[in-house]
């Protein structure tokens, strides 16, 4: 058996990092307080969400790897607690600035950085001002207690990006999110949405879903989001057993065997059945393969 514990934690961000990163801490060292081994912070916690609105004032937010003081905190606390942390940060590099997620393992340190692959553009979720696509690909991390895959938030709607990761082995699938009510519409809610194309990855691959997601009230200029938490865990089948509420800050942790999810997803013969020949029309914008 080869037992793993997972949390997942939604919370309130401020106009202060220092806030957020101490905020982010507390969750994660109760997390650990309760046995988890790797934990989920929301997406692009260290600050605001700034993609409400263009505004070239957040540039600075961006940061290279080395010289961001979230990961540099969360490798100090990774180490400490013993625990493997996904951490989600505006990047620079060089004249690009991205959306990343670095991978710190259990020892504290850096496994390497995944880039949002897919970038959002609409009212309140501007992205594509702020980040280039990624050009990593989707990767999977040999961590201290199993491998995980990471995407952010968007990347979470594409099946595509989940079944990757499936396929180069993830045993676990972590989303950091950042999602909230429509500024241009507030009849729209997308939460159960938002849960079901989740659900559906993890259930099509067989493998948990963790998704972290943001709470609260935030206002960029003319434009305000409602976050509407709902954080979740599900189990191999795409069953949720664990939800956080809309409102509330959140911490919670669920345990798995990955050797006994592994011999569900060989029994099940998801992959063996696979037809790769057959999906030329994927690989294409508009499904004619030419």
């Amino acid at each position: 058996m080869r037992k793993v514990k997972v949390a997942a934690t939604q919370m309130a961000c401020f106009n202060d990092v220092n806030r957020n990163i101490e905020n982010a801490e507390r969750l994660v060292r109760k997390a650990a307080e309760n046995g988890a081994n790797i934990i989920l912070i929301q997406e692009l916690f260290e600050t605001l969400y700034f993609c409400q609105q263009e505004s070239g004032e957040f540039y600075s937010y961006a940061k290279p790897a080395e010289e961001n003081v979230a990961i540099s905190h969360f490798k100090r606390i990774a180490k400490e607690l013993g625990v493997v942390l996904p951490i989600s940060f505006y990047e620079r590099k060089n004249n690009a600035c991205f959306n990343s997620v670095c991978i710190i393992d259990a020892d504290g340190e850096t496994l390497g950085i995944y880039r949002k692959s897919h970038i959002p553009d609409g009212p309140g979720y501007e992205e594509k001002f702020y980040f280039s696509p990624g050009d990593t690909g989707f990767k999977v991390w040999d961590t201290a207690f199993g491998k995980i895959g990471v995407g952010i938030c968007w990347d979470q709607w594409f099946p595509e990006a989940a079944r990757c990761m499936a396929l180069m082995g993830a045993e676990l699938l972590f989303y950091p999110t950042a999602i909230g009510s429509e500024p241009q519409d507030s009849s729209i809610d997308s939460c159960g949405h938002w849960q079901r194309c989740m659900i559906g990855h993890s259930a099509a691959n067989l493998v948990p879903v963790i998704a972290s997601n943001r709470i609260g009230k935030e206002v960029i200029g003319e434009s305000e989001i409602n976050f509407y938490g709902s954080s979740f865990i599900t189990d191999n089948t795409g069953n949720i057993i664990m939800q956080a509420s809309r409102d509330k800050e959140e911490v919670f942790v669920a345990e798995f065997d990955l050797d006994n999810l592994l011999q569900q997803r060989v029994e099940w013969g998801v992959f063996r059945d696979r037809r790769p020949e057959l999906y030329g029309a994927i690989l294409t914008l508009d499904g004619e393969i030419k």
